[in-house]
């Protein structure tokens, strides 16, 4: 890498610690490209990046930011999983990492606090925001129905007495 694309690269890892809801950080030695690539395949379907960065420059892209505490997962052969989610890349690398014993998650971020890999679990069992909101209409919509149902049970009754006169009529 030229000192240019290093600089573009710091800025671009520096915009994404800022922007991200959360950052995982694991060790990937002796993962192959097929399980990298179907990491990084699961990762962008549930709308997050799976991104290998060198150390320094991930230190240096951490200054400034409110991930900085983090600085000291970067050792080894590291990769960095982040999402706009702070749910999405925490659960998606655990998944993985269930599988896939190679992939160990050192750690990460989720805004100014710093989480070690048990952090990382805990927010990886959380349900996501689209989970959350869904289960919020849900409660939303439930009493609603529940309206719905009582209003109309005058009117249906009343339309089933006059049914049953209007057979009472027709037999007699």
């Amino acid at each position: 890498m030229e000192r240019a694309e290093k600089r573009e690269f710091v800025t671009e890892l520096n915009e994404v610690f800022k922007a991200s809801g959360s950052v995982v950080v694991a060790r990937y030695a002796g993962i192959t490209v097929a399980q990298m690539n179907d990491l990084r395949s699961k990762m962008r379907n549930a709308g997050g990046t799976v991104k290998v960065a060198k150390n320094r420059l991930a230190k240096i892209a951490l200054q400034g930011t409110e991930s900085e505490g983090m600085s000291d997962l970067f050792k080894g052969q590291t990769l960095i999983a982040y999402s706009v989610d702070p749910i999405v890349a925490p659960k998606i690398a655990m998944e993985f990492a269930k599988t896939n014993d190679k992939l160990v998650v050192l750690g990460g971020a989720m805004g100014a606090t710093t989480l070690n890999a048990e952090g990382v679990k805990s927010l990886a069992t959380l349900p996501s925001l689209d989970e959350l909101r869904a289960k919020l209409l849900g409660m939303i919509q439930t009493p609603a129905t529940r309206i719905a149902t009582v209003v109309s049970a005058p009117a249906s009754q009343l339309a089933r007495v006059f049914a049953a006169y209007a057979k009472k009529d027709e037999a007699a």
